[in-house]
């Protein structure tokens, strides 16, 4: 089964979906940068169909924390 979020971090971040996993986060992921940040957030909000706000973003310091937030905005199926 896939999964649409680390399919999304992926893609922004350039790396393999097998690197990806709940724990990863800016600490222990060198792509995952500030202009990542933005491109992840723009990314989320086209792939999931969400607007985030800035308190969302901010506390979005992992994909854990990413998969929450979306799920805490309704976002079905994480």
């Amino acid at each position: 089964m896939s999964d649409r979020l680390i399919e999304t971090f992926a893609a922004v971040l350039g790396l393999p979906e097998a690197q990806l996993g709940e724990d990863n986060s800016p600490a222990n992921t060198p792509e995952w940068d500030s202009l990542a940040t933005v491109n992840l957030t723009l990314g989320l909000e086209y792939e999931f169909g969400v607007k985030l706000t800035t308190q969302e973003i901010m506390s979005m310091t992992s994909v854990a924390l990413a998969r929450s937030v979306l799920k805490h905005k309704g976002v079905a199926g994480l």
